[in-house]
């Protein structure tokens, strides 16, 4: 049996490959893009990889064109959660060190030793993949909103405290098309001195 571990980044990702003993069988570093994607593929089915037979693979994330490939056929994809896969790292390692490579090796034997632990990404339709990309998006978007409505209040606390007490009735309202109009016909506290009540 082998177990393939690997460690995603923005732009490459360390493989391993593990055998039952936990010996290190292969490893590659592989670029994300489609180039990178078929090596990896090939690297698999150099070693087994079949779709009677997948090996199962273990990855610090749930989404993305990577998971999207390795989920094809029959082949189990385990999401392992950073903070888990840091746990395990420990009993590889006493210096905590991060190593990229290392970690490939750290994934794949947290499928050889606890796979059982571990639940498989499920086998989702393609709609049901499809919505569960757009409610990730909606999320993102949602938390990207309030991260800079935050940072905007911050600013507004220090340099336009006027500005925060008149959006303060409003429920989220640094967030609110109205809270924008003003601050863009008032964007210091001068102009919004010489601003009308007809104008606001």
């Amino acid at each position: 049996m082998i177990y393939c571990g690997i460690d995603w980044a923005e732009k490459t990702h360390d493989v391993a490959l593990v055998d039952d003993s936990g010996q290190l069988v292969a490893k590659r570093h592989i670029t994300d893009d489609a180039d990178g994607y078929r090596i990896l593929l090939e690297l698999l089915t150099e070693y087994g990889d079949t779709e009677e037979t997948p090996i199962p693979v273990a990855i610090e994330t749930s989404r993305g064109l990577l998971v999207a490939v390795l989920r094809t056929g029959k082949r189990k994809v385990y999401a392992i959660n950073p903070m888990a896969a840091a746990r395990y790292r420990d009993r590889h390692s006493v210096s905590r060190k991060k190593s990229d490579p290392g970690d490939a090796l750290v994934l794949a034997n947290i499928l050889r030793t606890d796979m059982h632990a571990h639940r498989p990404l499920p086998d989702d339709s393609d709609l049901a993949r499809s919505l569960a990309v757009l409610a990730r998006a909606q999320q993102d978007a949602t938390w990207n909103r309030q991260q800079v409505s935050n940072q905007l209040r911050s600013l507004l606390r220090e340099y336009y405290p006027a500005a925060l007490a008149a959006f303060e009735p409003w429920r989220n309202g640094l967030c609110r098309r109205e809270a924008r109009e003003v601050l863009k016909v008032a964007p210091t506290p001068s102009r919004a001195a010489r601003l009308t009540r007809t104008q606001l």
